[in-house]
């Protein structure tokens, strides 16, 4: 019984406060516009965030989560070499460095304990044939583990064997693109494509990886999609080993000693472009960086012609970034919250002026305080309410339209939606008990005496 006389009253209150809101419609709006920003802000920051780490760990799936990466660093040209070079012959030419090479990668995993694997990889700029179709790709020799620590997985088809790997024999694996691109509308698998000069046959296709161009930018990651891999062994018998080339050009130094000594820009003298190398436990990443390099740069004859980079801790340090930008922004969106609940607050500390004698006659004909009270805090909160569901869908039309002309990907959650709208709820009460406290202390003699 005390529940139903309690809803109804609760009802009543409510029914007027609607007919009050609905009677004073743009003061009422007006009321509402912090509470409208401040939600369709929290929405809208949250969905950025949300975004924002979707992408981080986008990429994170993408660059390995406990890979270092290792990159060579050609010699210079003539024309990109310090003009006080000369000051240094000397001493270059007691130091060689035979180049990041295989040789160097089953060192790593054979003397590194924490090592998981070692992936090299060596990358040549070509073009593909197929019925007269000609593509540009990137012909990427790697070791079975490549797949393995770029978490690539196969479409359909299988993986290189053992016996492929070892006798270098002209098979390949294709990217998806590369797929549609040659064979509209069929499969792949089993056929042959031309690749520079070389006839590869398809053993599998990869599944389509999404990589942003922000992620190739930042991260130096290729569109794995457009690529053709092929045995790195394959790669060095059937197309280019730098190695060889660069061991020709030392002999011939050799025999030219006695000539005049001048430093000669090699190039890209490495036999491979990049190497990867997996760490079983993350905890391990920075020490086993730091062994690699001291153990390269041994290897390298004290030459520092390589890069490590650990592109998790590049990952972090942007998602910490974003995380502070986040929560600045939040902060600004819940100051808007803030704005708009004062704004209700001086609303109806307005109304309660206005309605002085209203309140007198209501408590003069058996009204209590929690009556007054109920009243005025059920018209605060409608207001913050409505505010609320207008700031949620002007949240997520905003997103949606930052997505369209900012290409920054935003990602909606029924969490942030309820959260803001909680928040929205909460203001309403919180900063209409005082007006509503005003209201109720107000004796109904001095109400209806006054003008």
């Amino acid at each position: 019984m005390i529940d139903k006389l309690l809803f109804e009253k609760l009802k009543s209150n409510f029914t007027e406060a609607f007919w009050f809101i609905k009677t004073n419609k743009v003061r009422t709006f007006l009321t509402a516009l912090g509470i409208i920003f401040g939600v369709a802000s929290v929405i809208t920051m949250l969905a950025i965030g949300n975004g924002a780490e979707k992408e981080i760990l986008a990429q994170l799936e993408l660059v390995g989560v406990n890979n270092i990466v290792v990159t060579p660093i050609p010699d210079k040209k003539d024309d990109e070499a310090d003009t006080d070079i000369a000051e240094n012959e000397e001493n270059e030419s007691k130091r060689f460095s035979k180049g990041l090479d295989i040789i160097d990668s089953e060192s790593i995993k054979k003397n590194i304990p924490s090592v998981k694997l070692v992936s090299p990889e060596i990358i040549l700029d070509t073009y593909v044939i197929n019925n007269g179709k000609q593509n540009s790709v990137k012909l990427i020799g790697v070791s079975p583990f490549f797949f393995i620590s770029s978490n690539i997985s196969l479409e359909k088809g299988k993986m290189f064997s053992n016996y492929q790997i070892n006798n270098a024999l002209p098979v390949c694996i294709i990217g998806k693109k590369v797929e549609k691109k040659l064979f509209t509308g069929e499969s792949a698998l089993g056929k042959q494509i031309k690749v520079k000069d070389v006839w590869l046959q398809v053993v599998g296709v990869i599944e389509e990886k999404l990589i942003s161009d922000k992620a190739q930018e930042n991260l130096g990651i290729r569109d794995l999609n457009q690529d053709v891999y092929i045995p790195i062994k394959t790669f060095l018998v059937r197309y280019k080993d730098r190695k060889v080339i660069v061991d020709k050009l030392n002999a011939n130094n050799r025999r030219n000693q006695n000539g005049p000594k001048k430093k000669q820009p090699r190039g890209n003298y490495h036999q491979i472009d990049k190497l990867t190398v997996q760490v079983a436990n993350s905890n391990e990443l920075k020490a086993t960086a730091e062994v690699l390099s001291k153990m390269l740069k041994r290897r390298h004859n004290d030459v520092l012609d390589f890069e490590i980079t650990i592109p998790i801790q590049l990952l972090k340090q942007q998602q910490k970034t974003k995380q502070i930008f986040n929560i600045v922004l939040s902060i600004i969106a819940g100051i808007s919250l803030l704005i708009g609940g004062i704004g209700i607050m001086n609303i109806m500390l307005a109304s309660v002026l206005e309605r002085t004698k209203e309140i007198g006659i209501i408590r003069a004909i058996g009204a209590t305080r929690e009556d007054v009270i109920l009243q005025f805090l059920s018209e605060s909160i409608l207001i913050s309410v409505g505010g609320g569901i207008i700031g949620i869908i002007t949240g997520i039309l905003g997103a949606y339209i930052i997505e369209m002309a900012s290409g920054i990907e935003t990602v909606l959650s029924v969490n942030s939606v309820l959260l803001s709208f909680f928040i929205a709820v909460i203001v309403g009460l919180v900063f209409g008990i005082f007006p509503a406290k005003a209201a109720a202390n107000k004796k109904p003699i001095q109400a209806l005496r006054s003008e």
